[in-house]
């Protein structure tokens, strides 16, 4: 390797190119200005009414309008179509014709021979590696000596440099593994047409972004000019719902002339061929997890920071990995934290935010989701495999829509924090925390019948995401009916049609799939949702309208459990629960939904006059997601003791009533798989209304909320071969009777009790005697100990185990 520094190539800061046949002569830059932005980290509360405030980098001169941009328009995606254009456009594409050239793209300079090269020289060569290799060598060095009698200096010495060697060798392996490979722009530009094909044949409606999201894009464009000048990298945070993303946002880039971001992605996507192609086109692989692997720690870091030094555009999927559901996921701190920490060092001035989400009117790999949710066994899948499968490349997808939030400074935000926090130090390690918090949450924030009545509910649909803030889709002129009639077409395998009724009517074939697409909008009635199903704990009693109300001091009460048991699962923004919750009851005033009387919430009139079209859908939102909970909750009856007893371990914490308690511990991933059959068997009982409450992602986040606030314990080996345990607190675990059988009372009954009042009604649970009889039966069949639990409970036998701290009470 040389060790002599490389020279860095200047940015190409060149004037960008319209996009075809776009006026620019008005386009003007402003300059960039950083207001007030509220960006503390969520608490369990409501959605706050409040909009962030972002950098304002707009062109003047140019007008939003409910017009759209199609960036694939006038692209053939088959030969058979349209022989000549096709092949004009492969043409155009081999030859370098106009923004298919992609010489002039702006940016940090990239796509050159020895590119690769110099990136892991600068990496294997740096101060922070080099010192961590030296660092283990010497560990490991004198932990040698100290096993090894009479070692001399001399024997330590020689015995440090091969060790040296060898960890330097390590760390070649793992750059050659890491670094993107963004050599040459000659496979860019046939990868670009590559990619171009795939989008055009299976989204067959375009690539489309608004007329106002258009404008951001442009600004972005802007902004990239000035982050050249400045070494500054635009940092891409998207959300993950396809493969297809990777494509869709690299295409976007190569089509609007920007520097290719470097895209952080998972190592599972680094196999043969595809991950290959991949690497050339900007994706470097990260470990899921690396551990205490502090070579690989130091190496990645080096990496990341690097790139954010000399200006590179990075992109990182903030969830981490593709929701299965849907929705938003909880973020992922990891290259996050690197990035903020990169800016907090100086190592680089500055980078600019960029949150960008992107929705298709079908999702290919819906029914895998479908399937994962169910516990069935995951297959193994890639990006190559779905681009390569001629039946999916055959299929209408409908389109994809893309959506740019404003971009903002990471150095603005952190400087506006320690401003509004006061005696705020981000160098804190516990402030720092915070401070990372805060700005993942504030991404988060930015991303995301019969037929005349289905058509009535979208055009309504249409108007309240719209009023939130959301963005829907332009369809240039067509008529919501249109919408509808093309809407099932793309979704025919999902929803079906009865002709042989008064008018055609529709019904959801598959609601599993069907729920991904609804939870794609859950973020945006988060807060309505869960003030619906607080109030219903008094409409479902029926009786006179002043008997199915609540007190706003007891609706607070019942918010605030539920905002605290779902956390997990939705992104709350900044706001106090009080105010967030007068704002929401507001809100759902103006819209005529309920109405304020005396300090008492109730449903309006208009909205019973209209059978509580409007309050149903929001409870039907957020339905589901109480059915899991409580569902995870019911299921903990499994783990009590059993007369006689299973093997079991004393506990070394007491109760509070001194006594010790017997806790039986159980394969956690067994215990989840039983869970679920727990979940399947008591939905074809009748006792659970959603099939979509079983799946397996949301049943997961249901135990780690009530692993958080005590009601599990979970141990966890260093070796990740070793599966964890899970266990009932002992404070939770239920009494039984001379007769064996599990009593309806105590602290985990309460709980299921209340999490029960929330749900929707059902024949069958309409009284608890349900519960405490073939509920609580069938949770017994599932506490029956697997091989597993067994060989778990032997291990633990000869010793005491600590029960975990409760953190937080429900």
């Amino acid at each position: 390797m040389c060790k002599e520094k490389s020279k860095v190539d200047p940015p190409i800061i060149l004037p960008f190119a319209p996009i075809e046949d776009e006026p620019m002569s008005s386009l003007k830059v402003e300059k960039a200005k950083i207001t007030s932005t509220d960006t503390s980290p969520p608490i369990p509360s409501l959605v706050s009414e409040e909009k962030p405030k972002d950098i304002v980098l707009q062109p003047t001169g140019i007008t939003g309008s409910a017009e759209e941009r199609n960036l694939t328009r006038h692209h053939p995606g088959h030969f058979r179509d349209d022989p000549v254009a096709f092949m004009i456009q492969m043409g155009a594409f081999y030859q370098g014709t106009g923004w298919r050239s992609y010489k002039n793209y702006i940016g940090t300079r990239i796509l050159y021979e020895g590119y690769t090269e110099e990136v892991k020289e600068r990496v294997l060569n740096s101060e922070r590696v080099l010192y961590m290799i030296a660092y283990l060598a010497e560990k490991q060095a004198n932990q040698l000596a100290q096993s090894i009698p009479n070692v001399t200096s001399k024997m330590i010495a020689k015995r440090k440099k091969l060790l040296e060697k060898e960890l330097q060798a390590v760390a070649n392996g793992m750059v050659d593994k890491l670094v993107a490979d963004l050599n040459s722009l000659r496979f860019i530009r046939l990868f670009g047409f590559f990619v171009n094909n795939i989008l055009v044949r299976m989204y067959h409606q375009g690539i489309h972004i608004s007329e106002r999201e258009f404008l951001e894009a442009r600004s972005i464009k802007l902004l990239s000019v000035i982050a050249a000048q400045n070494s500054q990298s635009l940092i891409i945070l998207p959300c993950h719902k396809s493969h297809i993303d990777y494509l869709v946002i690299s295409y976007i880039f190569f089509r609007l002339g920007l520097a290719l971001p470097h895209i952080a992605a998972g190592d599972n996507l680094d196999l043969p061929i595809v991950g290959r192609i991949l690497k050339q086109g900007g994706a470097f692989y990260i470990r899921r997890s690396w551990g205490e692997d502090q070579l690989y720690g130091s190496v990645v870091k080096e990496y990341v920071e690097g790139l954010l030094e000399r200006g590179h555009n990075v992109e990182c999927f903030i969830e981490g990995t593709r929701s299965r559901t849907g929705k938003l996921l909880p973020p992922k701190l990891g290259v996050l934290k690197i990035i903020l920490e990169c800016i907090l060092s100086e190592r680089a001035k500055d980078c600019w935010i960029v949150p960008m989400s992107i929705q298709y009117d079908k999702v290919i790999e819906t029914e895998t989701y479908v399937n994962e949710l169910l516990g069935n066994p995951k297959e193994r899948e890639s990006l190559w495999g779905i681009v390569t499968n001629t039946r999916l490349l055959q299929l209408k997808w409908g389109r994809i829509d893309v959506r740019f939030a404003k971009p903002y400074s990471l150095k603005g935000f952190i400087e506006e924090q320690i401003v509004r926090r006061k005696s705020f130090d981000p160098n804190n390690d516990q402030q720092k925390v915070t401070l990372l918090r805060a700005l993942a949450y504030q991404v988060m924030s930015d991303i995301g019948v019969g037929r005349k009545e289905l058509i009535r509910r979208v055009e309504w649909l249409r108007a309240a995401i719209l009023a939130k803030g959301g963005r829907v889709a332009d369809f240039s002129g067509m008529s919501i009916g249109d919408i509808v009639d093309r809407a099932i077409n793309v979704l025919k395998d999902l929803i079906k049609e009865r002709k042989e009724l008064l008018e055609p009517v529709f019904y959801a074939e598959k609601r599993f799939e069907l729920s991904f697409y609804r939870n794609q909008v859950m973020h945006l009635f988060v807060s309505e949702a869960i003030i619906s199903a607080a109030m219903y704990t008094k409409i479902k009693q029926g009786g006179a309208k002043s008997t199915q109300r609540l007190h706003i001091s007891t609706l607070l009460d019942e918010v605030s459990f539920l905002s605290q048991l779902l956390k997990v699962e939705f992104v709350y923004q900044p706001g106090e629960i009080d105010t967030n919750l007068e704002n929401t009851i507001k809100g759902l005033i103006d819209d005529q939904v309920m109405e304020l009387v005396d300090s008492y919430v109730q449903l309006s009139d208009r909205e019973r006059a209209i059978g509580r079209e409007n309050y149903d859908f929001y409870c039907f939102l957020i339905w589901p997601f109480i059915e899991t909970y409580w569902l995870a909750a019911v299921s903990l009856f499994s783990m009590t003791p059993t007369n006689p007893p299973q093997p079991t371990t004393t506990n070394v914490n007491k109760t509070a009533a001194k006594e010790s308690v017997p806790i039986t511990w159980f394969n956690e991933r067994d215990f989840h798989n039983k869970c679920q059959l727990f979940g399947k068997t008591l939905y074809y009982e009748g006792d659970l209304s959603y099939f979509e409450a079983i799946n397996k992602e949301t049943l997961k986040n249901a135990f780690i909320r009530l692993e958080e606030v005590g009601l599990i314990m979970v141990k966890r080996s260093r070796n990740t071969k070793v599966m964890p345990t899970v266990a009932l607190h002992p404070d939770y675990v239920p009494t039984r009777n001379s007769e064996g059988a599990i009593e309806t009372k105590g602290k985990l009954w309460d709980l299921v009790e209340r999490i029960g009042k929330f749900r929707r009604e059902g024949k069958n649970r309409r009284d608890n005697a349900t519960v405490s009889s073939r509920v609580l039966r069938l949770a017994e069949m599932v506490g029956a100990p697997t091989t597993a639990d067994v060989v778990v409970m032997t291990n633990l036998m000869s010793r005491p185990v600590k029960a975990g701290k409760l953190e937080a009470k429900l």
